[in-house]
């Protein structure tokens, strides 16, 4: 299931009586521009903060969000992730009084509705709200994903460079063969350890399995590089484009990502990293598979990150 089957959550996950606590999934997009990425810093503005500060506003109570992958300083996202547990005590505070001819919205309905409207409040424009549904709690943002995705706009000298997208586009003064860098890109593809495209955090292991790698120019001849993986390590995304963008430059083989991810397989450590502006990256959506297998899921995420 992907990020635009909420509505099918909705329908299928009905809140228990004898929960103390129900769990909502929460579907947003947002410009990173003004966001320095999505995690909680003090003093500084982040996505988690004012969505935290959006729900402590409607609940009066503190809360805290999980969500299905952090992005950095000014990384967009068109459709993020994240699950909150709410007191049912709070449901009044979502639901308000009964519409005309007796209706009443359900509490997703209500937080919906309510998230917007306070986000309006506190001038964050750049977040949007798409949907809330309201899940088993085997559902777990981070935990329960398959797969996230994410694109890359690059704009070299034979593009057509909109300035109405350049907020999400990156320029590039060279022109690029696009033909090496997909070459370069199908052969990335695959279960790999990814550390010389990689900023290892302690503790965490770089290799990944890369479903797709695909690059290709849109109808302004922008290109357009799109990844897809269980996982992302940390710089990841922008540093696989770093290095392709030495391909299409010509100043690295088609096969120079594979061979370095080789080589680090065999036990080398040291890499030069060439990580690409924050700007130009957008996740595209996450990935979850139906509601009965969340839970295997968990167990099996859970289970291969203390194997790290």
């Amino acid at each position: 299931m992907t990020a635009r089957n909420a509505e099918e959550s909705r329908q299928t996950e009905v809140p228990s009586q004898a929960e103390q606590h129900q769990r909502f999934r929460i579907d947003l997009g947002y410009v990173g521009t003004n966001f320095h990425g999505w995690a909680l810093q003090p003093h500084l503005r982040t996505v988690q903060g004012e969505l935290e500060t959006a729900l402590v506003r409607i609940l009066n109570t503190p809360v805290r969000v999980t969500v299905a992958g952090r992005t950095d300083a000014g990384v967009h996202a068109r459709r993020q992730v994240v699950h909150v547990d709410i007191a049912q005590g709070d449901f009044p505070r979502l639901v308000g009084q009964p519409r005309a001819r007796g209706e009443q919205r359900t509490p997703a309905q209500g937080l919906k509705s309510r998230l917007r409207g306070v986000l309006a409040y506190q001038d964050a424009g750049d977040i949007v709200i798409h949907d809330v549904a309201a899940v088993h709690s085997d559902f777990d943002a981070r935990f329960s994903a398959l797969w996230r995705s994410y694109t890359y706009r690059l704009a070299d000298p034979q593009a057509f460079n909109d300035p109405l997208t350049a907020a999400f586009t990156v320029a590039h003064r060279m022109d690029l063969d696009v033909a090496a860098m997909s070459a370069a890109a199908q052969q990335a593809c695959g279960l790999r350890d990814f550390l010389p495209f990689c900023k290892p955090r302690e503790g965490s292991t770089t290799i990944r399995t890369l479903e797709e790698l695909r690059v290709a120019r849109d109808g302004n001849g922008v290109i357009e590089f799109f990844l897809r993986a269980d996982a992302f390590c940390h710089h990841m995304v922008r540093a696989l484009v770093g290095g392709l963008v030495k391909v299409g430059e010509g100043k690295w083989a088609p096969d120079g990502l594979v061979g370095m991810c080789e080589e680090a397989r065999r036990g080398r450590s040291e890499f030069p990293m060439f990580v690409f502006p924050a700007h130009g990256l957008v996740l595209e959506d996450v990935g979850y598979p139906e509601p009965g297998e969340w839970a295997v899921r968990n167990q099996q995420t859970r289970a291969r990150r203390d194997a790290e």
